[in-house]
């Protein structure tokens, strides 16, 4: 689902999931360890915070008859959720409709007093089918966006009537690597489900990127890669070898037989601890033996190399797991983590056409030197949305909101370009910018399950990373 605007999109955090539910229109995964209220009408999640004083409510609303448009029913919803609820005095802060699987949603925020003090209210609605519903979410400090962002992105809409899209779930990783200088590219008719212009990738250090289903495979020689896509259940709070082989169990094992000689590496004093498992196993499309290693390191995600031995591994990237320590320098993996940057496909105009939306925030808390008291926060959020048509054109709409320490309130700005779009490949031009500027962006496509992210790099000034919304 498209996050409400003043939701930082933390794409690369470790969250523990509880078991998927339904309720009426909706399935989601509710955050693990808050408490469930159940009603005729209402599902709710609570936490408190009783150090902080600080609490966030979750609230799933039973559907009701659609008075005909989402207009109509956003405007009714907001009426008997938020205003008779809640009471706010504040102008609120509205998205634009968007659509996806038959259903349209609108979205909206607003701020409110609860026991003197600021808290906010969020309302999602959906409506289509002749149904309307809605999630309600409440909150009075920002330590619970990481669980509310990770909340949204579970959530999928049931489908109705002749709906054919994919159900829309929280897409993104981004390992902030940049486009290689050289590159040659491999047009292709369709992908899975999709058709995309590019879907290899020749580098010129001889390794060779294919877009497939369920990962990105690199090749040079006799190496492969896999670089896994983003997969429920494959990261674990547990001791490195549990860690690695429930990764391995789910994204490895079914491929392989007759495992031997596993041994699984972590070096403890790496901030950014690294997860490195290997062995040798029978390839069951083959039948030949293999050396096999599954890599990530923080929130790289998995990656699976494939070599015919270990010593062949080894020569590669330099990495032999007898020879890891407790207190191994963290510039050994540079050679395993430079593989995430080969899911690297160049863009075509044909691509984009649609709506794309991209989120990004942060805080930063105070306190008092000598007595530790709390002090406050500062916090700044924004979101950028592009519609690029057919024609060759775009529309982009850019909204912010801060918050510095002791202001009386939040800032809110916000910006909308009109121009043309120059597609090559690797870059694209985007006239009438800010201040009527060309702007031209670095562009390459990331494959993930089932789409693309396109992320966009201008310089050191501008980063976008955007997830097709229809």
């Amino acid at each position: 689902m498209k996050k409400i605007f003043l939701i930082i999109a933390c794409l690369s955090f470790t969250e523990l999931f509880a078991q998927k539910e339904t309720f009426d229109l909706f399935a989601f995964t509710p955050p693990a360890g808050w408490k469930k209220e159940v009603t005729a009408n209402i599902i709710s999640y609570t936490s408190i915070n009783n150090t902080t004083k600080s609490w966030c409510r979750i609230g799933i609303v039973k559907s009701t008859v659609s008075k005909g448009s989402i207009e109509a029913d956003f405007k009714s919803e907001w009426q008997d959720l938020i205003v008779k609820n809640y009471n706010p005095t504040e102008t609120p802060i509205l998205n634009e409709v968007y659509e996806t699987d038959g259903w349209k949603i609108k979205e909206g925020v607003v701020k409110f007093k609860f026991n003197n003090a600021d808290a906010q209210a969020m309302l999602t609605t959906i409506s289509g089918f002749e149904r309307c519903a809605s999630i309600i979410i409440t909150l009075n400090n920002q330590e619970y966006l990481k669980n509310i962002d990770t909340f949204l992105q579970s959530v999928e809409f049931k489908k109705m009537g002749n709906a054919t899209q994919p159900p829309v779930t929280g897409i993104g990783t981004d390992n902030g690597s940049q486009i290689p200088e050289k590159t040659k590219t491999t047009p292709a008719q369709q992908t899975y489900g999709k058709a995309f212009a590019y879907t290899t990738t020749n580098f010129d250090d001889g390794w060779v990127a294919l877009e497939q289903e369920d990962w990105v495979q690199v090749t040079k020689g006799n190496m492969k890669a896999l670089i896994h896509y983003a997969k429920e259940g494959t990261t674990i709070a547990a001791d490195p070898e549990p860690h690695v082989s429930n990764a391995w169990n789910i994204l490895v094992a079914p491929r392989y037989s007759n495992l031997r000689n596993f041994k699984v590496a972590s070096p403890s004093l790496d901030p950014q601890r690294a997860y490195l498992g290997a062995g040798d196993a029978t390839d069951n499309k083959t039948g030949r033996q293999v050396y096999v290693a599954l890599f990530r390191k923080g929130n790289s995600g998995w990656v699976e190399f494939i070599a015919p031995d270990k010593n062949t591994f080894v020569r590669e990237f330099g990495t032999d797991l007898n020879n890891i320590g407790w207190d191994a320098s963290s510039d050994i993996w540079n050679p395993l983590l430079k593989m995430f940057n080969y899911n690297k496909f160049a863009v075509s105009a044909n691509d984009l056409p649609g709506n794309w939306y991209s989120a990004s925030g942060s805080n930063v808390q105070y306190f008092y030197v000598y007595t530790g008291n709390n002090a406050g926060m500062a916090f700044s959020s924004s979101t950028t949305e592009f519609n690029f048509y057919d024609n060759g054109t775009y529309k982009s709409v850019y909204k912010g909101v801060d918050n510095t320490l002791n202001s009386p309130g939040n800032r809110y700005y916000g910006e909308v370009c009109e121009g043309k779009s120059i597609v090559t490949n690797w870059q694209i031009q985007l006239t009438n910018r800010f201040k009527g500027a060309t702007e031209t962006f670095a562009a390459q496509f990331e494959a993930v399950k089932g789409g693309r992210i396109l992320h966009m790099y201008r310089g050191n000034i501008e980063e976008l990373h955007l997830f097709r919304m229809k």
